[in-house]
């Protein structure tokens, strides 16, 4: 199996930091060219030296998802940088956790509008570059297994990442003729620095409890999905959602 990303340019969103900086990395280590992408580029300088200090090639640029505009220059400006972009995770996104009769017309549009509607506009642009420049490629869509059950206080959240994983179908229905690959992760919780100390809390304990495995995953466990998708070796995958979720979703408890 081959999971060399040799030759390749990735482009990861929303890699300033948790699980971004850390797929933008794996990504490097396996030998792509890397284009970091999030709102404030200087946000981007630190996973960088990283890549670059372990003999990777980085390249950070402003993108918004909220933005059109904002997205086309990114794809450009990258191709000019590093080459076509063959390779994108589709990982910006944001959550409220409110109360469903506390949630707000602007929490609801904000949430959708990056999770949902930015990832879209991603996807798309991705899209038009790899059928322009006949490339191929793979394109990976960052759910949640809250895409596929769900949770209380949470609403614009889930309904974004169950509408993200229909996205990912339709997406990879219309561009296999094009040898796009359109497919999702769909991690359970995951412990990065931006929810540590949740799950150190007695809240994030009783939690962990309700996980079959009795623990949240590290981030290098989604590496070997992550890189299946990325690389040829999942050349036959289009469409499909990997869970990587210790067990959560199959309990009913």
């Amino acid at each position: 199996m081959n999971l060399s990303l040799a030759g390749q340019v990735a482009l990861v969103t929303g890699a300033n930091g948790g699980l971004g900086a850390h797929f933008a990395e794996t990504l490097a280590k396996a030998g792509a060219k890397v284009a970091l992408v999030a709102r404030r580029v200087d946000s981007l300088a630190e996973v960088a030296a990283r890549i670059r200090s372990a003999g990777g090639t980085a390249h950070e640029l402003a993108l918004d998802v909220t933005r059109r505009d904002s997205v086309v220059s990114a794809f450009d400006d990258a191709a000019r940088a590093l080459g076509p972009v063959t390779v994108v995770v589709n990982n910006a996104g944001i959550a409220v956790t409110k109360p469903l009769l506390e949630h707000t017309e602007e929490d609801w549009e904000q949430v959708v509008g990056v999770n949902l509607t930015g990832a879209w506009r991603v996807a798309q642009e991705a899209a038009r570059h790899m059928v322009s420049n006949k490339t191929g490629g793979s394109i990976v869509n960052i759910a949640s297994i809250l895409g596929l059950r769900v949770s209380a206080q949470v609403p614009s959240y889930v309904a974004s990442k169950a509408a993200l994983i229909q996205l990912t179908k339709a997406m990879a229905l219309e561009l296999a003729r094009h040898k796009v690959r359109v497919n999702a992760l769909a991690p359970g919780y995951v412990e990065t620095g931006i929810n540590r100390e949740f799950f150190d809390s007695d809240a994030g304990q009783a939690l962990v409890k309700r996980i079959p495995q009795r623990r949240v995953g590290s981030p290098t466990e989604l590496d070997g999905a992550l890189l299946l998708l990325a690389s040829d070796a999942g050349s036959y995958a289009t469409g499909s959602v990997f869970v990587l979720d210790g067990g959560q979703l199959v309990n009913t408890l």
